[in-house]
């Protein structure tokens, strides 16, 4: 029960925090005014201060209280932080960060695995393929499979490091996904773009694998592009992933 209050509260406050509610250098309410309006304890808000001190939105200290501190040196690695962010609204130069994020690390990974992938890193990337390309036949969990291919790349390097970010690098690489399974066909359209990433890998081919990486981030851009254009709304990440519906006639492989 304590939990699920620390977790709410920390929620509440973390969204106010990304929403702009308390601007950048500004000094929060005293834990007495904060556990009144939210209607939880001191004890309370003083360790959803705490989660949010390490996730990098606010800072305390004698006499100056609770400062929130401004995004950029917010822990943007922070699943929380990420999710928060989502629900008050995606800005352009947030996704403009991730997808020059993923142009920086992605490419460089698909290099490593295919220079050091092992048959079972092999074995796991194309079954992340495989379940791909089943929901786009079948209809499915086509994000789950997605995040799943992405991160066996990162691990199929064997850098320990690259492996690690992998990790770090989930809730973003899940935003990007989700939008581009908004735009009408995208994921069917991409999927031979994936491909061409896992043959090279499988081919033991590292320029090519860099080079399939690059293009298939460059249609993840645009995918986000054309659906930022719709105005569509986009997705959440406190939600379930969406599901996509079952495509007619079958993709070649």
């Amino acid at each position: 029960m304590i939990k699920n209050v620390h977790g709410r509260t920390l929620e509440l406050l973390g969204e106010a925090i990304v929403a702009g509610r308390y601007a950048p250098g500004s000094a929060m309410p005293p834990e007495a005014t904060l556990g009144e309006e939210l209607g939880v304890s001191r004890t309370v808000v003083r360790e959803v201060v705490k989660s949010l001190v390490a996730k990098g939105l606010v800072s305390t200290g004698p006499k100056v209280g609770t400062r929130v501190l401004a995004a950029e040196q917010w822990n943007w690695f922070d699943p929380d932080v990420v999710g928060w962010h989502s629900r008050v609204g995606l800005t352009r130069e947030f996704l403009r960060d991730l997808q020059e994020l993923r142009r920086v690390v992605e490419p460089a990974a698909a290099r490593l695995a295919a220079e050091r992938a092992t048959a079972q890193d092999i074995a796991e990337i194309e079954a992340a393929y495989a379940g791909m390309k089943q929901a786009i036949e079948q209809g499915g969990d086509y994000v789950r499979h997605d995040l799943a291919f992405h991160q066996g790349l990162l691990r199929a390097g064997h850098n320990r490091m690259v492996a690690q970010m992998g990790k770090a690098l989930s809730a973003l690489l899940r935003t990007s996904f989700e939008l581009s399974t908004l735009r009408r066909d995208g994921p069917a359209e991409s999927l031979p773009l994936h491909r061409a990433v896992l043959d090279a890998v499988r081919a033991r081919a590292p320029e090519a694998a860099e080079a399939a990486s690059l293009a298939q981030i460059e249609g993840a851009r645009r995918d986000i592009e054309l659906v930022l254009a719709s105005r569509r709304k986009l997705p959440s990440l406190s939600a379930p992933a969406s599901r996509l519906k079952a495509r007619r006639g079958a993709l070649t492989p």
